[in-house]
């Protein structure tokens, strides 16, 4: 527990340094974020704010776990390299936005290509080491999901990938939301890490102590990186910061094999996406829209909730899901 305590704080801080030295660099670099011209008018304003902002808190989570990590290293850097990899997917979105001056980067194949990859090889990578079986929320059971485990984890990954980059359309909404998941998520690996030991499967102890600790500097980072995204905004994470959240978040629960829990304990995140395919199915079909837009949170927006209150609302509605989740688990 002490470590994980200490990943936290360690990490809060190391954000908060690379932000003061970071935001003034993206000023000076002029990479500035592009806004939609569909979106709110109350965005307009945002147009020109340092994006990228995510290689602030990529630093310390995934530098730190390593640091303080204990014995076995194979999930931690495997859980590393799925966050870097997806981070640098998004790295690449931004700066080809960034250089052409337009809200569109990579193109939607490109992007779906790399995310293809990445899940893949993850997938296949806990396949082989903690087998097939993932936890059913809200009962005693397992299932085997057998040779499909590695179909439905690439799924599952580049899912909660996107839905993450979705939720980013707030001041501090991903940010917010994001550190109470990875908070969850530390309790849940440090049950699994006793469970582990009073089986005496060390190996598996070890590993999930060490997830743990990822955990908590996700947690710290999310922490720290608040301070310079709260509303309004000094610096956005962009696709950078978006998509290496969403796969920390993903390449824990696959490894904790709570995969299952995230449609709960994520439940803004399957939230804000299922808006969005709502959205356009109804728009396909009828010519109409459910939403005033999406993702869900500009709907609350444009119904004239301010920003703030809705990512208060957001990150409430999280803290409850994610009490629900530790019921269910």
């Amino acid at each position: 527990m002490e470590v994980l305590i200490y990943s936290v704080i360690i990490s809060f801080f190391i954000t908060l340094a690379i932000g003061v030295i970071a935001i003034p660099m993206l000023r000076r670099l002029k990479f500035g974020q592009q806004v939609r011209d569909d979106g709110p008018k109350t965005h307009l304003k945002k147009a020109g704010t340092p994006t990228m902002g995510g290689i602030i808190f990529l630093i310390p989570i995934s530098i730190i776990p390593v640091v303080l990590s204990k014995g076995s290293l194979d999930f931690t850097l495997a859980t590393v390299l799925v966050t870097l990899g997806f981070g640098l997917t998004g790295f690449m979105d931004d700066f080809i936005k960034i250089i052409k001056h337009r809200s569109l980067g990579l193109r939607a194949y490109q992007k779906l290509l790399a995310q293809i990859a990445i899940g893949v090889a993850f997938s296949f990578y806990a396949y082989k080491n903690i087998g097939s079986s993932i936890i059913v929320p809200f009962t005693q059971l397992e299932w085997d999901l057998g040779l499909l485990y590695i179909p439905a984890m690439t799924f599952i990954i580049i899912g909660t990938v996107n839905s993450v980059n979705f939720t980013d359309g707030l001041d501090g909404l991903a940010s917010g939301v994001t550190l109470i998941v990875a908070v969850t998520l530390s309790i849940i690996a440090g049950s699994m890490t006793a469970v582990m030991r009073e089986e005496g499967m060390e190996y598996l102890a070890v590993n999930y102590s060490n997830l743990m600790t990822f955990a908590g500097a996700l947690a710290g980072a999310c922490l720290g990186f608040i301070k310079f995204n709260t509303y309004p905004a000094q610096v956005f994470m962009g696709d950078t910061g978006s998509l290496g959240l969403g796969g920390a978040v993903a390449a824990l629960s696959v490894f904790l094999r709570v995969p299952l829990l995230l449609p709960i304990i994520g439940g803004i995140y399957m939230a804000e996406t299922l808006s969005v395919i709502i959205q356009v199915i109804s728009f396909r079909l009828t010519g109409k829209r459910v939403f005033r837009m999406s993702p869900l949170h500009h709907h609350y927006e444009l119904s004239g909730m301010n920003e703030t209150k809705v990512v208060t609302m957001f990150m409430i509605a999280t803290v409850l899901l994610c009490l629900i989740g530790l019921l269910a688990i």
